[in-house]
């Protein structure tokens, strides 16, 4: 008896054993290959750790920018009416002590990134998962390093002739306007390489002082700035839970099927997934023209869809101010011949 009850009391432990071994959703899920982690371990540390090989001269970086950066930053990093400058607010002085001074001077009237940015990795690392915004990841590591180089000779960190790379970026990190204007004490990295701290400031105090103590967050658009640049809900990326505000004027909404502002369903989809609406809006000028004033000038071209396929394909620059918009090559020939058909409609409802 002794042996039989040591026998189930045996196979039940082995029972609950594989109980506890068995995937909580039988069939569902895998473990990811390396070749997959790899693809997404792409971030880049302030310590240069996961920097992949490369390099980049700032002419090359120039071009790729006029290509692919001008559209919304401009081709000289002051941006425009719709995005934050990038450059600006820094010094000669700046770059010898590492603390830009106009960051304390409540007189000065923007804080651009490279006022802000305190390492060269961070800026590295969001232009190479980001940018540019309608095709993120797309760019190789020598591009990115261009790119990186162009923007930091616009704020004297590089020299007009100067080449970033993974051999020299640590070197050009010391030349950073704004290196020394963060704090470790937060201790937020694992290991020692950042912090002496013994633990994590989860609590803040290293930055959090003399704060209010009962601080009231609110943010308000005035009635007559609602729809200034346009829909904001339709500025925003499928990606998160942030959206921005839907500030379409309400008399459109009232308006009957015929009349409607919006596209065809199939054809706004297709704008929103090309991030069309990122520069473009259907009846008001944002970064570029409005889609019906693209319409109406082009409105008598015997040859319309082809010229708007063409100039939605290899890009288009000087016909509507000083803002390129950048080649649109990864837009499917289906959905270019889409689009362009829908411009010489009108851009209205089909």
């Amino acid at each position: 008896m002794s042996s039989s009850r040591n026998f189930i009391f045996a196979l039940a432990l082995a029972s609950v054993a594989a109980t506890a071994q068995t995937p909580r959703f039988d069939g569902i899920g895998r473990t990811a290959t390396p070749a997959e982690v790899k693809a997404w371990d792409i971030d880049v540390r302030p310590d240069f750790k996961g920097l992949p090989p490369g390099r980049g001269t700032v002419a090359q970086g120039q071009d790729l920018w006029e290509a692919k950066c001008a559209g919304c930053h401009g081709v000289f990093g002051e941006s425009n009416e719709v995005f934050s400058a990038l450059v600006g607010g820094t010094t000669a002085d700046d770059i010898k002590t590492g603390h830009v001074k106009r960051l304390t001077d409540p007189s000065f009237p923007g804080r651009t990134t490279l006022m802000k940015v305190s390492h060269i990795s961070t800026l590295f690392d969001y232009i190479q998962r980001a940018m540019p915004w309608t095709a993120p990841k797309s760019l190789k590591p020598d591009e990115v390093y261009a790119v990186t180089a162009y923007l930091l000779s616009l704020a004297d960190v590089l020299p007009a002739d100067g080449e970033l790379s993974d051999r020299n970026i640590a070197e050009v990190q010391q030349r950073l306007p704004n290196r020394n204007g963060k704090t470790w004490d937060h201790a937020m990295w694992p290991g020692k390489e950042f912090s002496k701290a013994s633990k994590p400031d989860v609590q803040g105090s290293s930055c959090m002082t003399n704060c209010a103590t009962e601080p009231k967050v609110a943010s308000l658009l005035p009635d007559f700035a609602m729809n200034a640049h346009g829909n904001l809900s339709q500025q925003q990326r499928l990606v998160g839970p942030q959206r921005g505000l839907d500030t379409a004027p309400k008399a459109a909404a009232a308006k009957p099927a015929a009349q409607a502002a919006a596209p065809a369903v199939d054809v706004a989809k297709l704008l929103t997934q090309h991030a069309c609406f990122a520069c473009h809006q259907i009846d008001a000028k944002l970064v570029g023209p409005a889609f019906k004033d693209v319409a109406a000038k082009y409105k008598d071209r015997p040859d319309a869809r082809e010229y708007f396929a063409s100039r939605i394909r290899s890009g288009s620059s000087g016909n509507w101010g000083t803002i390129p918009m950048p080649a649109q090559e990864a837009v499917s020939a289906a959905d270019l011949t889409a689009i362009a058909a829908w411009l010489a409609g009108g851009a209205g409802n089909q």
